[in-house]
């Protein structure tokens, strides 16, 4: 039954974060659509997003068999794991011939909770504040964002980097099967916050395995408030311990304390490394009645929960801006669906799954050019190439958060996220005297017509109600550096006119094509 256990566990974790990393790092598009559901049973997503019935199933599994999510359904939990299994422990030192074990230390309570607090204080009264800092703190803390920053700005760009080194072996012998990948996603501070975050996460699961689930993570912190009073759990039987510690030692999340026959339930991550340790048997995962929780937990797990069940249905009412359109560069130019800019800043966590799946590249992760509360969250940085494809609605489905709402291609068409504004002076038209027309044949909805300008040129002219702001006129302009037609983002975003179709002409004629 404790290999079962065990076993269990582990399959059950393959099965979420293998699926997950390769959704993350797969750069031909070609994995099933529906892994993105994987990201939505993410606790931070689903809180963000208002998904109330998924946040009760998960709340009910911790309550019934206690923090299973960490071990199971946790990607950062489980990378955790799996660097962990990197250290010494439980072997022999080739050198020093000792063993390195976990160790029993006490929890670091004000720290975990002063944390969570926070994050509670933030994104409820971040809501009534009309503040943009509502989920910047968690933006650094979640796990499901960390990992995905992660899986995008390292383990992405290692995958590609493998795949050009194998084209490149290909092409020495003559193989055309690959094809040489350039990434254009990942910026040197997206770069640096996943690498600071891995080397976090990574170095406290060498020494401490667990430690960053149990004084960091806002999430280990509020379901170790529940895992405090679950139904099942690891019992010691006393009559047959014998105090020899080894149960002690394999915890990675080193919650139990052998000499007072005590284990701290609100750091279980219930991964059962103990029950096979054990070798008196002693150690039992059973159902433990009644539920011994002292009068403070019960407290503290009463008003914390409250207090998260209560932000949920105003976390996803957000209230909207003014419909005012903001023509400067200071404003970031955020995914159709994301409504307005606001409301993505409130929602996004920046996990980056909409970057690394944009198949027009256009998604980047911002600096801190649009200030300290947009840092590392997607806009559209058009660019030579990079645009925004007239009918894709990619990004606002797999969007774990409801940052981006899902909508219709129909919806896209007319939702309108910036306005095209062109400068005369820069264009080649009025600088050369060359005829162009690149922009106006690249617009898919008529919003950039040429129009007379001299001796029978034609110069661009911008219908801002057509406008959708796709970027495809600024993509195409060959003025550089400084392009002659710039999207200006919409803070709030608006719905353009319809284009009007075009009448076909009637042919009269036969057509000779001269042969």
């Amino acid at each position: 039954m404790k290999n079962y256990l065990k076993a269990t566990r582990v399959a059950l974790a393959l099965v979420i974060f293998f699926p997950l990393i390769v959704y993350f790092c797969d750069f031909t598009h070609l994995t099933p659509g529906f892994l993105h559901h994987w990201a939505e049973i993410q606790l931070v997503p689903v809180v963000l997003a208002g998904s109330i019935g998924i946040l009760i199933s998960l709340l009910l599994l911790t309550f019934l068999f206690g923090r299973i999510y960490c071990s199971v359904i946790c990607p950062l939990g489980i990378l955790q794991d799996g660097i962990a299994r990197f250290t010494q422990r439980g072997r022999k030192k080739q050198k020093s011939k000792k063993k390195r074990w976990y160790h029993y230390y006490k929890p670091y309570n004000w720290m975990r909770y002063s944390l969570l607090a926070i994050c509670v204080i933030f994104l409820i009264f971040g809501i009534f504040t009309q503040s943009d800092y509502s989920t910047t703190l968690l933006l650094y803390l979640d796990p499901y964002s960390n990992f995905g920053r992660i899986s995008a700005n390292i383990f992405r760009p290692l995958v590609i980097e493998g795949n050009n080194l194998i084209n490149w072996v290909a092409l020495q012998m003559n193989n055309y099967h690959f094809y040489q990948l350039t990434i254009h996603t990942v910026t040197l501070a997206s770069f640096l916050i996943a690498l600071i975050a891995l080397l976090l996460v990574g170095i406290l699961a060498l020494l401490h395995g667990r430690l960053f689930c149990n004084s960091i993570c806002p999430v280990g912190s509020f379901l170790g408030l529940i895992s405090r009073i679950s139904l099942f759990r690891v019992r010691i039987d006393e009559s047959k311990c014998t105090k020899c510690g080894v149960c002690s030692l394999a915890c990675k999340s080193e919650c139990i304390d052998s000499k007072e026959n005590k284990i701290d339930y609100s750091r279980c991550v219930c991964c059962f490394n103990c029950l096979d340790r054990c070798k008196t048997k002693a150690l039992h995962y059973d159902f433990a009645f009644p539920v011994t929780a002292t009068s403070a937990s019960r407290r503290t797990f009463l008003a914390t929960s409250t207090a998260m069940l209560a932000s949920i249905p105003l976390i996803s009412t957000l209230a909207q801006d003014k419909k005012t359109v903001d023509y400067t560069k200071l404003t970031p130019i955020t995914p159709p669906g994301s409504r307005n800019v606001k409301r993505f800043v409130e929602k996004c966590t920046a996990c980056h799954l909409c970057i690394t799946h944009c198949p027009m590249q256009v998604l980047k992760p911002a600096g801190f050019n649009f200030g300290f509360a947009y840092a590392f969250k997607p806009h559209l940085a058009y660019s030579t190439e990079h645009f925004c494809n007239y009918e894709c609605t990619i990004c606002s489905k797999i969007c774990p958060n409801d940052a981006i709402t899902e909508i219709l291609p129909e919806e896209k068409k007319v939702t309108q996220i910036g306005i095209a504004q062109f400068e005369r002076s820069r264009c080649v038209v009025f600088t050369n005297e060359h005829s162009c027309g690149a922009c106006s044949e690249h617009c898919p909805v008529q919003a950039v017509k040429m129009e007379p300008y001299k001796d029978g040129l034609t110069i661009p002219h911008v219908y801002e109600s057509l406008c959708i702001g796709c970027g495809g006129c600024e993509s195409i302009c060959p003025v550089r550096p400084v392009k002659a037609i710039n999207i200006l983002a919409n803070a709030v975003h608006q719905t353009a006119e319809k284009p009007q179709e075009e009448e076909e002409k009637a042919v009269t004629k036969d057509l000779d094509f001269g042969f």
